[in-house]
């Protein structure tokens, strides 16, 4: 069989054919390398995606910056552990005080306040502890123990579970994890499972506000116990500390950060609602958050 040998003009156009597809193939490379690049991750509290806001707030910020958000919903507590192993760039947070301590062990390059809502005491309409209506959150939580009366716990070292702990350890004098009884009931998960929990035992159980709102599984439970400024619940993002951990992407995972505290993520924030009901308030400008 006779074989043809390319030469000449048609040589060099194949040779420009193969160099073309070559260029074409590394563009789509280089191109599939820098968007995967251009992506953080972010260790969160539960809250912002139970109640639909890194819903809301993530495409506006990737719509602005090109940059990916792939976020791990841990609860406070394990979000700072994968910080710790350096799991992901950013921390956003509610719990001052191991955020605080995060940063101290140089973990996180500093903390800043992004937002606040506030926790509401749920329970049953039927209310067999007798505490609607209170505005001591202590005195209700000592009523429910007093009562025996049925109360959920997330038991995860979330923000909420801290914020649980420090009223009844701070402001009622108990040591619950040490004289509860078959009454507190620890579920060990996020803030939906335990507001289930509370549907299905007819229990009390600590929420943040938002959540609640977005929580559609409300059936016989409702707001008793709300107002006590020790409720507060505020809100902070951390740079994980690249000194400890090459992998974290400073200039992305800070560039998210500064967003969330600049006032047209500010406002963004502001603009998220559920039924016209407003669910974080920013507070970045805060010195004392």
């Amino acid at each position: 069989m006779p074989v043809s040998i390319l030469w000449g003009p048609d040589l060099l156009s194949l040779r420009k054919t193969i160099f073309a597809c070559i260029a074409i193939f590394g563009s789509f490379l280089a191109g599939q390398a820098i968007a995967q690049e251009k992506s953080i991750i972010v260790a969160s509290t539960t809250s912002t995606v139970d109640t639909g806001l890194f819903d809301y707030l993530l495409p506006i910020f990737t719509q602005k910056t090109g940059i990916a958000v792939k976020v791990l919903e841990l609860g406070t507590g394990r979000a700072l552990d994968a910080g710790r192993r350096g799991e992901a760039d950013v921390m956003f947070v509610h719990a001052k005080i191991p955020e605080t301590q995060f940063v101290i062990e140089g973990n996180g390059i500093k903390r800043f306040p992004v937002m606040y809502n506030d926790y509401v005491l749920i329970g049953p309409k039927s209310d067999p502890a007798g505490i609607k209506g209170m505005d001591d959150v202590a005195k209700a939580f000592q009523t429910i123990k007093d009562k025996q009366a049925t109360f959920i716990s997330r038991g995860d070292r979330s923000g909420t579970h801290v914020a649980e702990l420090s009223i009844w350890y701070r402001d009622v004098g108990i040591d619950i994890e040490n004289e509860k009884g078959p009454w507190y009931k620890s579920v060990g998960q996020g803030m939906d499972e335990a507001l289930d929990k509370a549907v299905a035992d007819k229990g009390y159980v600590l929420s943040d506000r938002g959540t609640w709102t977005h929580f559609k599984n409300k059936r016989d439970l409702q707001i008793l116990v709300e107002g006590d400024k020790r409720m507060f619940n505020q809100y902070a993002a951390i740079l994980v500390n690249p000194s400890k951990h090459p992998n974290v992407k400073r200039e992305l995972g800070q560039a998210f950060i500064d967003w969330l505290v600049s006032p047209e993520g500010q406002r963004a924030i502001a603009n998220y609602k559920i039924n016209g009901e407003q669910l974080f308030f920013p507070n970045a400008t805060d010195p004392k958050a």
